[in-house]
């Protein structure tokens, strides 16, 4: 099949490897994708006010697209707040303590638990939750703070973010750049994410056992950290027979949630929605019955402290999802029916070219959705760049003629692993900083591990191709 290429594609591939080379460099990527629109407007419509509009204009397209992700970010976000300043967070994660006698126990109890919470609260308001409760009691059961970060990092913001099961943000972004249903990336991610996350986190465990046993990592005294009164008063504020009672609610909620969302097979914006409510629902009530009389004054404080952290996060994905959204269904949205007749897209138009020019295998399209999907977190969001690998892999799947799904779940598997918080250091600094270790030491720790799970994953993404 013979499709017909016009300046829009070429402007398109352009931008593309523009914003691969930015990413690459370390370089903020904004103003080369309002540029990519601008350019792309201008050459489809002619009209200088029409191209300056579509700017605006994919802006909103994508905040719509994005938003009710953004949303249930910000709103667990304040309900974790909420947690930790009435310390319902300690009484939750206390029984495990229990659990941790020696450091073998330590790294699993404390990754494993990073892993559920960050499903259920993102990985970075459970970095909060769980460190300084977990910290010390890891830290005398003779697990260097490093050990305890790695865990935080590898099982939270590596397993638990790179799938997003429950609150559906990362296949949401890669879904629709690739132009398929978001459930279709979530099953083909699921055999990935796992075998990335065992591999990784069985390599991480044995280095950090090898180097502990020859005198490399030494135990850590553990120094608590400083608490303000005020943090100290809020924690007084609910009696330690409530902080049960919401200890064991909460779970209760959200694990009703989980069921819901499996008996009545709820999906992408219903599971979304499904979360944010009960979410909301208890931020109300932990916050009405601690504070009482403030709890209205209280509500509104968490919330914009939620709002605050999600645009924070969203902020430099929006421009880069506005450009990538151009390439499916966002082009005639956003700018109109400028494309050829015959157009499927400027992605699948793209895809089938490729086809015909150069046929594509699948150990080819593997090694590169996982190449650029690195290349993407090298920015140290995982976040902004995954609409480029999700794009990819819709290009290259119509190339190769299948795969679609699992080669968008490899690229977003390794932008999130890569920029999400296990290898960038700046993307490090929550559990560097509440661990207190070097946030460039602990992507070096990260290094090896992460790179022999990626090269494993990318070869069982080969055979499920």
């Amino acid at each position: 099949m013979l499709v017909e290429l016009s300046a829009l594609h070429w402007i398109y591939v352009v931008f593309i490897a523009l914003i691969i080379g930015f990413m690459v460099k370390r370089r903020d990527t904004t103003l080369i994708c309002i540029l990519g629109i601008f350019l792309i407007a201008i050459t489809a419509t002619g009209s200088l006010s029409s191209s300056v509009s579509s700017i605006f204009n994919s802006f909103i397209y994508a905040i719509t697209e994005l938003l009710s992700t953004i949303l249930v970010i910000s709103i667990i976000v304040a309900m974790s707040k909420t947690l930790t300043s009435t310390g319902i967070n300690d009484v939750m994660i206390s029984p495990f303590t229990k659990l941790i006698r020696n450091p073998s126990l330590a790294y699993w109890t404390i990754g494993i638990l990073m892993m559920v919470i960050s499903w259920f609260f993102w990985p970075s308001p459970a970095v909060a939750l769980l460190g300084a409760v977990l910290l010390p009691v890891a830290l005398r059961a003779g697990l260097p703070a490093l050990g305890v970060a790695m865990a935080m990092n590898l099982f939270g913001h590596g397993i638990a973010l790179s799938g997003d099961f429950v609150i559906q943000a990362a296949p949401k972004l890669t879904s629709d750049a690739a132009g398929i249903p978001i459930g279709d990336v979530i099953s083909a991610s699921i055999p990935l994410v796992f075998v990335m996350g065992i591999v990784t986190t069985i390599a991480a465990f044995y280095f950090l056992k090898r180097d502990m046993k020859n005198g490399v990592l030494k135990p850590t005294p553990f120094v608590p950290m400083e608490s303000s009164e005020d943090t100290t008063s809020e924690k007084n504020l609910l009696t330690i027979g409530q902080k049960r009672f919401f200890a064991i609610l909460i779970p209760i909620l959200f694990a009703i949630d989980v069921a819901g969302m499996l008996i009545l097979d709820l999906t992408g914006g219903d599971a979304t929605a499904l979360v944010g409510g009960t979410s909301i629902l208890i931020l109300l009530l932990i916050t009405m019955v601690s504070h009482k009389n403030k709890g209205l004054e209280k509500t509104t404080s968490y919330l914009i402290e939620g709002f605050t952290f999600g645009f924070k996060v969203f902020g430099p994905v929006i421009p880069i999802a506005a450009f990538f959204y151009l390439g499916d269904a966002g082009f005639g949205k956003i700018i109109g029916d400028f494309l050829p007749e015959a157009s499927q897209g400027i992605v699948n138009d793209l895809g089938i070219a490729l086809a015909n020019i150069v046929p594509l295998s699948k150990v080819v399209g593997a090694v590169t959705l996982t190449t650029v999907g690195a290349i993407t977190g090298l920015d140290g969001s995982g976040f902004s760049g995954i609409s480029l690998a999700g794009s990819v892999a819709g290009l290259f799947a119509v190339a190769i003629g299948k795969g679609a799904a699992t080669l968008t779940a490899l690229g977003q598997i390794a932008a999130i692993w890569v920029g999400g918080g296990t290898l960038v250091p700046w993307a490090l600094i929550p559990a560097a900083a509440i661990c207190n270790v070097d946030p460039f030491e602990l992507a070096r720790r990260n290094l090896l591990p992460v790179v022999i799970g990626l090269a494993v994953t990318t070869i069982v993404a080969i055979f499920l191709i």
